[in-house]
Formats: structure tokens, sequence, C-alpha cells
């Protein structure tokens, strides 16, 4: 394994989800949310079905009703509209702070739902991790910002959408899965255009940025893929955290967010408590295998 490569790969795709993030934002600051919805669901879902079919596996699949699939999806529908909401709401480097609370509640989640054990130190990690996601919050205090709910909900739906994603059939394809869940984007995105009043015609700039997020959303998804089969797993996955990184540095430079101590702080002990426990999981994993598995990590 090319840890080295899979940790640059990494870096690349988070690199290119948070420059797709910062178009969005600037697109919709006069293209209604829907519409960019519709655009980026019905993009993004012609590709993936179009490199589906190219592998072998076709996307109209009766899979799509399996419960779980469809459970995926509804993550994605959720978490992805909840986040291009949020970057209409707050700013850049709020909704990318809150982001980062996903992989705590995809612990949580495979906690609950999946009977995973855990020891005290993963739960100590988990509740540390949330106070973090408080601080980012600063619920009852005057820099309260409720519309910032949308980037909670935002990691939510898609930590549904990455334990489905785990409990799917086995001969259901990611590529598959993919453009399912950017369809499913094209009818939301269509409601919340006919309520908001209608399209509007995007202008040049407007249409080279979404034909970018469009690109730059495959390019990560596929940089992603790459890194994950390139490198140890347990290696190459803390560098998802560099998405933050991304998210800080473009939003203080090019939409001037505030940059203030509590986010920081409660940013820093979020990223914290989610590297920890991949730590962990690495130095149980490297355990001689003679020893027989713990029951709690």
């Amino acid at each position: 394994m090319d840890n080295l490569r899979g940790a640059l790969l990494m870096v690349l795709a988070m690199a290119g989800f948070a420059i797709e993030d910062a178009f969005v934002k600037a697109i919709t600051a006069r293209v209604p949310m829907g519409q960019v919805l519709v655009y980026l669901g019905a993009g993004g879902g012609l590709a993936f079905a179009m490199l589906a079919s190219r592998a072998g596996y076709c996307w109209r699949s009766r899979a799509f009703f399996t419960p779980v699939v469809m459970l995926r999806n509804a993550g994605e529908i959720v978490g992805t509209t909840a986040f291009v909401t949020a970057l209409t709401l707050i700013p850049l480097s709020l909704a990318s702070a809150l982001l980062q609370a996903m992989p705590l509640f995809v612990t949580l989640g495979a906690i609950v739902f999946m009977r995973v054990q855990v020891g005290w130190r993963r739960w100590a990690a988990l509740a540390v991790g949330l106070i973090g996601v408080l601080i980012i919050l600063r619920p009852g205090f005057e820099g309260f910002r409720p519309e910032a709910l949308f980037g909670l909900l935002a990691a939510l739906g898609l930590a549904t959408r990455d334990l489905a994603t785990r409990a799917c059939p086995r001969e259901v394809h990611p590529l598959q899965l993919s453009a399912w869940g950017f369809f499913m984007l094209v009818p939301i995105g269509a409601g919340l255009l006919a309520l908001s009043g209608g399209a509007v015609r995007p202008s040049p700039v407007e249409g080279g940025m979404i034909l970018g997020a469009l690109a730059l959303g495959m390019v990560g998804y596929y940089a992603l893929t790459r890194a994950m089969q390139t490198g140890e797993i347990a290696f190459v996955t803390p560098f998802r955290y560099t998405r933050l990184v991304f998210g800080l540095a473009i939003g203080w430079t090019l939409f001037g967010d505030p940059l203030d101590a509590p986010m920081l702080v409660g940013a820093a002990i979020v990223v914290g408590a989610g590297l920890y426990t991949l730590i962990r999981e690495r130095r149980l994993m490297r355990r001689p295998t003679a020893v027989p598995p713990p029951t709690a990590i």
C-alpha cells in the first residue's frame, strides 16, 4: 500500500469538495437553491449512471427499492439539502466546522443501530466531540445562530447515508448508489424551486461555476475512492479533516468569514475526538492475531 500517495489523493479530494462548496455558496446568492440542487442532482446522477453502465452495472435496477438503499437515499437527500441550505444561510467556515461532526455521528449510529460494542475510551471521545459541537453552536449564548442547525442536520443526514451504505447488499455497486443518491436530489430541488417562485437564467459566469462545482465533485469522489484503494484506511482516513482547513481558509479569504475563538476551539475538539477514535482503532487492529479480538474498543 502506498500511504503517501493515498494521503495526497485524500487531500486532493477534500480540496475539491471545499472549492465545490465555495462555488455552491457563491451561486446560491442569486440562483435559487432548488435550481442548484436540480443541476447538481441531474449532472452528478447522469455522470455516475454512465460510469456504472461502463463498469457493467445497470443503474436501472430493482435493488433501488431495497429498504436499506432507500434509507441511504433519504440520508443523501437530507444531508445534501441541509448542507446546501447551510451554505446559503451561514458562513462557509461555520458550515465546514459543523460537518466535521459526521464521523462522530457515524460512530454513535453504529453503536445504537448496529450494536457495535465500544469501551469507555470511545465513549469519552464521543462525549468530548459532542461538547466541541456545542461550543461551535453556542446554544443559549449571544453568538448562537439557529440557522447553523442546518449544518448539524447535514452531518446527521450524511452519517445516516454512510451507515446505510455499509449495510447495503454487496451486489449493489457504489457507482449505482452514487447515481441514485444524486438523482434523488432532482425531485427535491424541483419542489423547492416551485415553492421559491421559479427558475432564473444563470449568467455565463454562474453557469461556469455550476459546471465547475459538478466537475470538482466528480474529481473529489474519484480521488476519495482512489485514496481508499491506494493507502491503508487507518492511515488515509484522518486526512479527511483537511476539508476543514480548506473550508476555513476559503471562507476567510473569499467570503470574509469571521474566525472567532469558540468556533476554532470547538472545531479543534471535534477533530481531535475523531482523530483519537481513528488512532485507537488502528492500534487495536495491529494487535497480534493470536490474541482474541476484544469485544470493546
